[in-house]
């Protein structure tokens, strides 16, 4: 698979993980998530794939944008992609911005997100 075809292909399983339907169905998210993922979060918590599946299961939904995307291979079946994202504001939270990386590994022919941080930004 090329750079542009894997960017592209990395950059869907990260828009499905900022889809309201796939952040409420454990078993998608068991797809996309390996099983030794963790997670450090916007917040400084650390997590992994169970807590991650469960907080998700009960999160109050709020529509996410991917700007800036960018792929970095980093071995034939790893990558790392940077991406600024943006979560719209809801009548529960506000908006916010961060900076995003994740790390996804191809296993069992299927690419899956081993590992995922956000940075706060600051308001516009």
């Amino acid at each position: 698979m090329t750079d542009a075809h894997l960017a592209d292909h990395l950059l869907h399983l990260e828009q499905q993980l900022h889809q309201q339907n796939i952040r409420a169905d454990a078993a998608a998210l068991g797809q996309l998530l390996a099983d030794d993922y963790f997670e450090h979060g916007i917040n400084g918590t650390h997590w992994h794939k169970s807590a991650v599946i469960e907080a998700l299961a009960q999160e109050t939904f709020s529509e996410r944008r991917i700007s800036q995307f960018v792929l970095t291979r980093l071995a034939p079946d790893t990558a790392l992609v940077t991406y600024a994202a943006e979560r719209l504001a809801t009548a529960q939270r506000p908006g916010a911005r961060s900076l995003r990386s994740s790390i996804w590994q191809q296993r069992e022919a299927r690419w899956q997100m081993i590992f995922h941080q956000g940075t706060p930004l600051s308001s516009p």
